[in-house]
């Protein structure tokens, strides 16, 4: 089964859960961008006080300090991972696979949860998020398509890419990823 691994997928299609069980059942270093951002802060590291800073601007944070961060956790790591919710954009995934390569941790999947988008729309509400109305959801993935649709493509032509349905149960999902990885 294929170790070092990156999900990517639009909002909604499930990435977290799965990531999460998954990482949790091969033991996998589970890189989530957004809670390794909170434990850096919460840890107060420098690079922690750093993006604490940027963020209660109201700003992103950089891609440089994102991939500092993954650094410090791939560092030394021997095992296998799981990155979800990086990169998000073509420049973020060749900055990735350099620091990668320079690891010699490169990827071995890349696995694209899909799903209609009338179905990705009515999860989505079905959140009841304040921020989630169905104007607001329209847009995140339109945005996601035109940001994603490079990537995707940068890792189909490096062999990597694999598409999962991620429609059904998550017991159902789960299996169609950990399929999708053996070959």
């Amino acid at each position: 089964m294929k170790q070092r691994l990156l999900f990517l997928g639009p909002p909604g299609a499930g990435k977290g859960t799965q990531a999460e069980l998954l990482a949790a059942h091969h033991q996998l270093l589970h890189l989530s961008t957004g809670e390794l951002l909170r434990a850096e802060v919460k840890a107060g590291s420098a690079l922690g006080q750093e993006a604490e800073a940027v963020m209660a601007r109201g700003e992103l944070v950089s891609d440089a300090l994102v991939l500092a961060i993954v650094r410090s956790r791939l560092e030394g790591h021997q095992g296998g991972w799981l990155l979800d919710g990086f990169p998000r954009n073509l420049a973020q995934a060749e900055a990735l696979d350099g620091l990668l390569a320079e690891l010699d941790q490169r990827i071995e999947r890349v696995l694209l949860l899909e799903l209609e988008d009338g179905v990705l729309i009515q999860r989505l509400l079905s959140r009841g998020r304040a921020d989630d109305n169905e104007a607001v959801i329209r847009n995140r993935l339109v945005v996601y398509q035109e940001q994603t649709a490079p990537l995707i493509e940068h890792y189909r032509n490096l062999g990597l890419l694999r598409s999962v349905e991620a429609s059904g149960t998550v017991a159902e999902i789960g299996g169609r990823i950990v399929a999708s990885l053996v070959d």
